[in-house]
């Protein structure tokens, strides 16, 4: 299992999700809720076993403690109130400075969902429907081609797409996109070859994309993808503001993410995670990189990734979250309107794309939304959560969930990047989490 779900975890190296079942609405969710304060509570005030919790405090130690990880913050929350925020070992063990609540971390993949949201607002204002052709707004993407195979010699067989890649496929990582890392493909080839994600701007990556096929005929498949960071430049394309900027002003400022963004000022650098990777012993690194990619985040990005660029902290993640989890609002400020939140955190999968056995990929009782992925049926997917479920995760280990049946968010974060020996603290945490959770319908 452990193997399993590393081996398709890495497909959250360069970004991370969100899905919220539209059709399940708790009375809770039916208010208006507030933001979770940050103020711990008793957790039996909130339906949870103090006793009990202990699993999870065990769990996330004795990773630190194993030399694992370098140290994690987590927080879980319930009814927009902080259950529990607990920080776990060091921030940078060679300094031997503690892991804090405010720890900035490199959030990857979770830069999925922000991205989402992004699109959706300008979805809103009428700027793009999901039926419309990618081409629509990427005209230089009007005349892709598909890979259908080799031909005796090695080469390339292309043929045209049964129809114009959409918008909904775009969001929903359907379109024929692929990231280049993790296939053996051609087409994974010539994303290596190009260095699509290393472009110096985004306008420079679909120029790339543009003269590379589909991997896939669109609708076909489900195929994780650059599909986030092609919507980062539909966002400012559709917006005349860079992503940065349309972010800030639309979603991270509204909300009171103090800390999110895409590289981390002079003034909190003294706040930033050391990013970590095993080294050949299995041991603890310091200095890992991803594919080439600066990670030190020092200023602006010429390319800021709308799948994996940004960084954030537990608790203004936890403001995203709850944002979701309120149907688009938090603390009297409306991102999102509740049928939007809806459509976006719905599975749009059909059953027949959903037949994966890997725990990360569609498969049955786990689909995707627009830019996340939400757990339809738990049972049958083999979790524990309630239904509706939304979640993803980060390349260097961050992750966060968040259920509208039993109204719990929980967010963690860590820095370790992929390796043979990499903790899967999310699949840790949440059984460990729900064993505690002893009023379900509180």
């Amino acid at each position: 299992m452990m193997n399993t779900r590393f081996s398709r975890f890495a497909l959250t190296l360069f970004a991370g999700l969100l899905i919220v079942a539209g059709a399940l609405q708790t009375p809770a969710q039916q208010a208006n809720k507030k933001a979770a304060d940050l103020a711990q509570n008793k957790p039996e005030s909130l339906g949870f076993s103090s006793e009990r919790l202990e699993r999870l405090h065990a769990t996330m130690q004795q990773e630190v403690d194993q030399k694992r990880l370098a140290g994690i913050v987590t927080i879980l929350a319930r009814h927009g109130k902080v259950v529990e925020e607990r920080t776990y070992g060091k921030k940078d063990i060679a300094s031997g400075a503690p892991m804090a609540k405010d720890t900035i971390f490199r959030i990857y993949s979770m830069s999925k969902p922000i991205t989402g949201v992004a699109m959706m607002i300008l979805y809103e204002e009428g700027k793009w429907h999901p039926s419309d052709p990618i081409a629509k707004y990427i005209p230089e993407f009007a005349h892709l081609k598909v890979f259908k195979g080799v031909d005796q010699s090695g080469n390339m067989i292309l043929e045209n797409p049964v129809h114009p890649p959409t918008m909904h496929e775009l969001m929903t990582h359907t379109a024929g996109f692929t990231y280049g890392f993790f296939g053996n493909s051609l087409v994974d080839k010539m994303y290596k070859d190009q260095q699509v994600l290393e472009s110096k701007s985004l306008q420079e990556m679909i120029d790339k994309l543009a003269k590379i096929p589909l991997l896939y005929q669109p609708g076909s498949r489900w195929v994780y993808s650059v599909s986030m960071d092609i919507q980062g430049y539909i966002v400012e394309k559709l917006s005349g503001q860079s992503l940065p900027d349309f972010e800030q002003q639309r979603v991270l400022g509204p909300l009171g993410m103090k800390d999110t963004g895409f590289f981390v000022p002079k003034e909190k650098r003294n706040r930033f995670a050391t990013l970590y990777r095993e080294d050949q012993k299995g041991e603890l690194t310091a200095g890992a990189t991803d594919g080439g990619v600066p990670t030190d985040y020092a200023t602006q990005p010429t390319m800021p990734s709308g799948g994996g660029g940004m960084v954030s902290t537990a608790e203004d993640y936890l403001r995203f979250a709850q944002m979701l989890l309120n149907r688009g609002e938090l603390d009297g400020v409306r991102i999102l309107a509740p049928a939007t939140a809806q459509l976006m955190t719905a599975n749009h999968l059909a059953p027949s794309l959903m037949t994966d056995d890997d725990p990360l990929n569609p498969r049955p009782g786990l689909g995707w939304g627009y830019d996340c992925a939400v757990f339809t049926d738990p049972p049958q997917a083999d979790v524990m959560v309630g239904q509706g479920t939304f979640f993803w995760l980060g390349a260097a280990d961050t992750w966060f969930w968040a259920d509208p049946m039993n109204d719990v968010i929980f967010v963690g974060m860590t820095q370790r990047m992929l390796g043979p020996e990499w903790p899967d603290v999310e699949a840790l945490s949440q059984p460990t989490v729900y064993q505690a959770l002893l009023q379900p319908k509180m």
